[in-house]
């Protein structure tokens, strides 16, 4: 693409409000669009290769149908000791979550995937951050949990707000990605597919 041709269409595959925000950030103009995706994990699939792939199969969705856009798809998983962790989606589950991660580490694997079809651009990044908690008393969970509400969060926290100061450490090379979006990677991504950031 020379600089005199208009810059190619946007496209976010999600309706995450996180990630939306998230890529506002870049001061880019983009739509938003739900990619129809089943999301079942196949049979002993490693948590690794299942965000990887989800990422893409989202991208491949919403590309397929937008053939001249440049598209990211994303997605995020948090694991503890090998297992998937999913978002509590009550203050009971919730509770049991941070009850458990007390003292503990858990690790979220956040993968993007930018797609061109029309230019044939494809690009992946999966961010490994790890997420160290303190010893939470059960006062301070309950707390936490009445004053922010954080059930549609997997780990039942949002970082980027008051869950901060549940951790001891947080270890990541980019600290957008534990939100649903490496900005760092995307934006080299969206670079090399010839958008101009910023």
């Amino acid at each position: 693409m020379n600089s005199e041709s208009p810059p190619r269409r946007l496209i976010l595959a999600s309706t995450s409000k996180y990630r939306k925000m998230l890529l506002h950030r870049l001061a880019l103009p983009f739509a938003c669009q739900a990619p129809q995706t089943d999301e079942s994990a196949y049979a002993d699939e490693a948590p690794a290769d299942l965000v990887s792939r989800l990422a893409r199969q989202k991208a491949t969705a919403v590309a397929t149908e937008n053939p001249a856009a440049i598209v990211i798809g994303s997605d995020q998983l948090a694991v503890f000791n090998g297992q998937l962790i999913g978002k509590p989606g009550n203050h009971q589950a919730a509770v049991k979550q941070l009850a458990t991660f007390s003292g503990q580490s858990i690790d979220f694997l956040t993968a993007v995937t930018v797609l061109c079809q029309e230019t044939g651009f494809s690009g992946q990044f999966t961010d490994h951050t790890r997420v160290c908690f303190r010893n939470l008393p059960q006062e301070e969970i309950e707390r936490y949990l009445r004053r922010e509400k954080p059930y549609d969060c997997a780990g039942a926290f949002k970082a980027e707000s008051l869950g901060i100061v549940l951790f001891d450490a947080i270890v990541s090379e980019d600290p957008t990605a534990l939100t649903g979006l490496p900005l760092i990677q995307t934006a080299a991504m969206l670079r090399k597919a010839g958008l101009v950031v910023p």
